[in-house]
């Protein structure tokens, strides 16, 4: 049985801060990676790293608005085929000249609100040949009669970042870049905007482009199961015909429901609390994955229940790859070492 655990954020990304992990108990994750071999490569977004797994190939960007529709647009009665563009609904905050983007991990936004937010939008735009669609309450669409000349950055790539360098690129954007600005005023003034306000919470003021594309002809998978809880893994597991199944609570648990073969199991309760700095969380967070994830996995190991075990890790600052076999187990000279030496550029 071959296991593959994808954790973006398992490493703090903000270097030369060992006190991050101090006090923390994680001593067979530290095993693991001292007795794994280890690769290093370009840093790349989640939805790249999947893409690349499952054989789908950069169009104008990283296709992830068809490939999702496939899973959220089920039984809408509409055509599918086309250009699409996911429209997820943001919050910008302007700070020391900076216009930094938060997305729907810290805010919470109904269906209904959706729909009324696109409604507005699409009466605006109604006769531009854009057209909005609320398909999940945090996951706008965009159908596009002629695919544009547009290239757009993945969301979460641009959580906590300064936007200003990071609109779209390409000879059409301009053009959507007046859109951009557009919807931001049509936002600023809705009624809704206003009601969320006055309830604290925060105002869905901006929408992010991306993931644009059509929808790939082949998507396949290397992976017998995948087991997640993350949306676009599944979507993917969906369109490549790959059994997928939600993420148990924890590794005994997993060992009784799966089967032979090979896996993937993802692993993101990390990733948001490292795009948004929430040390507490995350090392909160740590410490439950070494307990339900790591001990009973290199357990596993040295029980040969398991044959081969890889960790890929995501971080701001590149991809690291860790693989180990039963080989690796009688590397007595690797000694542990903490995660903050990992965690270096």
């Amino acid at each position: 049985m071959h296991i593959h655990l994808l954790i973006p954020g398992l490493f703090w990304p903000e270097a030369g801060r060992p006190e991050v992990y101090s006090d923390l108990s994680l001593s067979a994750l530290e095993a693991i990676l001292a007795k794994s071999r280890y690769t290093e490569s370009q840093s790349q977004g989640i939805e790249e790293w999947l893409c690349r797994a499952f054989g789908v190939s950069k169009q104008q960007d990283w296709p992830v608005a068809p490939i999702m529709l496939q899973l959220d647009g089920i039984n809408k009665g509409f055509d599918q085929n086309g250009y699409w563009l996911r429209a997820d609904p943001v919050h910008l905050r302007i700070q020391h000249n900076h216009m930094l983007l938060a997305d729907s991990q810290v805010f919470s936004i109904s269906l209904k609100e959706s729909i009324q937010f696109t409604d507005t939008l699409n009466q605006h735009y109604s006769k531009s040949g854009i057209v909005f669609l609320p398909l999940h309450a945090d996951r706008w669409y965009v159908r596009i009669a002629k695919i544009p000349s547009l290239q757009t950055r993945l969301l979460s790539e641009m959580i906590g970042k300064n936007i200003n360098n990071l609109l779209p690129l390409g000879e059409e954007s301009p053009a959507w870049h007046n859109i951009f600005n557009e919807i931001q005023m049509l936002l600023h003034n809705h009624p809704l905007n206003q009601e969320r306000e006055e309830r604290g919470e925060l105002a869905i003021n901006s929408i992010w482009f991306w993931g644009g594309g059509m929808m790939p002809q082949n998507i396949h998978s290397t992976f017998n199961q995948i087991w997640c809880d993350h949306t676009f893994t599944h979507a993917l597991a969906v369109a490549s015909g790959t059994n997928c199944y939600p993420l148990p609570p924890d590794a005994k648990e997993w060992q009784h429901q799966a089967s032979s073969g090979n896996h993937l199991i993802v692993l993101d309760s990390l990733w948001g609390k490292t795009q948004y700095r929430n040390i507490y969380e995350w090392r909160e967070y740590l410490s439950l994955l070494e307990n339900d994830w790591f001990i009973p996995l290199f357990e596993a190991m040295k029980k040969r229940t398991i044959s081969q075990l890889t960790i890929t890790v995501l971080n701001e600052s590149g991809i690291k790859n860790f693989i180990m076999t039963h080989n690796n187990l009688w590397k007595f000279w690797a000694r542990a070492k903490s995660l903050s030496s990992y965690g270096q550029n």
